[in-house]
């Protein structure tokens, strides 16, 4: 069972990790692959609204992906967007990146190599994601305004999506946990974490929600 503190904590985990902006035509579309096909098809809705006339889809596979996307995260986002009418002109892949770093490096790279001019980039992740892959941006990309966007889906939502409630509170506790540690390490900037939500991702570790953790930082029990 997972208590009501839990919950309450979780919920907290989840709305600092979404930024909350408002979606805004930039120079391109960025969807940063995963096992969930939701970012290739969140992607192609921006796309249709005009809020980007070009998508790169970007991604490897990863244990958690290599079954269900055999020929890479970005080929079938690619393969996604296509059966939903996004022409093929309007689609870069990215098929080598295997982390966020590499998702935005090898984007960026593509781009440049493309002649794209880029100012702004609408940068689309799993809701969960949307503040490692901001902070991750600012940091290997400066120049250039990013967006993020995600899904729009409410925590029980994902959850029923997943399939695994517990599997989505540790994933929530892990994405947190890089947001305290990888800008020390140069991966991506520093952002303030409330103290609510640190005491939030403290309980959560301390109840056991510990499987996505870095062992590098983890609590103690």
């Amino acid at each position: 069972m997972i208590s009501a503190q839990a919950w309450a904590d979780t919920r907290r985990l989840w709305d600092y990790h979404q930024m909350g902006h408002t979606p805004r035509p930039c120079s391109v579309a960025i969807g940063l692959g995963s096992h969930d096909l939701g970012v290739a098809e969140t992607a192609v809705d921006l796309y249709k609204r005009g809020m980007a006339p070009l998508l790169v889809f970007t991604g490897s596979t990863s244990p958690t992906t290599r079954e269900r996307m055999p020929r890479g995260e970005a080929v079938h986002y690619r393969e996604r967007a296509l059966e939903l009418g996004v022409p093929d002109s309007a689609i870069l892949v990215e098929p080598r990146a295997r982390n966020t770093g590499e998702n935005i490096r090898f984007s960026r790279e593509l781009l440049e190599d493309a002649g794209v001019d880029v100012s702004s980039v609408l940068l689309i992740s799993k809701p969960y994601e949307e503040r490692r892959a901001y902070a991750t941006a600012r940091k290997l990309w400066p120049e250039v305004e990013i967006v993020s966007a995600s899904t729009p889906m409410t925590l029980d939502e994902y959850v029923d999506s997943i399939g695994n409630a517990r599997l989505v509170i540790d994933m929530l506790v892990g994405a947190l946990q890089r947001l305290l540690i990888y800008p020390e390490q140069g991966f991506m900037i520093s952002q303030p974490v409330p103290d609510d939500v640190r005491d939030a991702y403290e309980r959560l570790c301390h109840a056991g929600f510990t499987s996505r953790l870095l062992t590098t930082d983890r609590p103690s029990a």
